[in-house]
C-alpha cells in the first residue's frame, strides 16, 4: 500500500533488555539465528528508516553499541518490563515519533514497517499498534513522543501494560493477517530452531 501521506520522521527502538526468561537467561538480542544475533537482523531491516536508532538493553552495552545510535537503560533494575524500556525510548528520543520493535521479530518486512508509519502518519497524535486474530501486538507500536507525559503518569499509577496504556489512549489498529509469519516472536529456542529459514 503506497500513499501520498507524508511519513513522519521517526526514531526506533528496539526493545532488548528483558531478562530472557525462555531463552534460559540468554540475552535474547545476542541470541544467534542463522548465524547472526537476533539484534542483527532487526537493525539491518530498521537501518535506512532512521537517523535515531535506539537499542533498549539492561547488558551487554558494549556489544549492542555496534548496531544503535543511542543506548537507553531501564531506570529501575531488576528487569520490570518492557514499558520501562519503552519510557526510556520515550525520553531519548530525537524524532516526533517512536516506532517500537521487540528484538525478537527477524521476520518483519520493509512493507509492514512502511505500513505502520504511513498508518502512523494518518493519526499522527494517537499510537498504533499492530492486531492480528483479534490480538493486539503492544511492543509492535508507533508512539508520538508528546504522549510521554501520559506514559509516565500510567507508570507512577502502577501501570506496567503498554498496551492497557495505548488502548486508553485511543489507540489506531493496524489489522494484520492472522498467523501472520512476520510477527512470529523466536523468544524460544525450539521456535528458534523452528524457523530457521531465510528470513529476506
Amino acid at each position: 500500500m503506497t500513499s501520498n501521506t507524508p511519513l513522519p520522521p521517526c526514531s526506533i527502538l528496539l526493545l532488548a533488555g528483558g531478562r530472557g526468561q525462555r531463552m534460559g537467561g540468554q540475552d535474547k538480542g545476542l541470541v544467534e539465528w542463522q548465524g547472526e544475533p537476533l539484534i542483527a537482523h532487526l537493525q539491518r531491516k530498521v537501518r535506512p528508516l532512521t537517523d535515531d536508532l535506539i537499542i533498549s538493553c539492561n547488558r551487554n552495552h558494549e556489544r549492542y553499541a555496534a548496531y544503535a545510535d543511542q543506548l537507553v537503560s531501564d531506570e529501575q533494575g531488576d528487569f520490570p518490563g518492557p514499558l520501562a524500556g519503552i519510557l526510556a525510548g520515550l525520553k531519548a528520543a530525537r524524532q516526533s515519533h517512536l516506532l517500537v520493535l521487540p528484538c525478537d521479530v527477524p521476520r518483519i518486512d520493509a512493507a509492514l514497517l512502511q505500513d505502520m508509519r504511513e498508518t502512523a502518519g494518518r493519526f499522527p497524535e494517537k499510537p498504533l499498534m499492530l492486531r492480528h486474530d483479534d490480538h493486539w501486538e503492544p511492543l509492535l507500536c508507533v508512539i508520538p513522543v508528546a504522549l510521554l507525559p501520559a506514559f509516565e503518569t500510567a507508570w507512577n499509577a502502577g501501570e506496567r501494560s503498554p498496551g492497557r496504556i495505548m488502548r486508553n489512549l485511543g489507540a489506531t489498529a493496524l489489522q494484520c493477517p492472522d498467523n501472520d509469519p512476520r510477527l512470529a516472536n523466536l523468544n524460544t529456542p525450539e521456535l528458534l530452531n523452528t524457523h530457521n529459514t531465510v528470513s529476506d
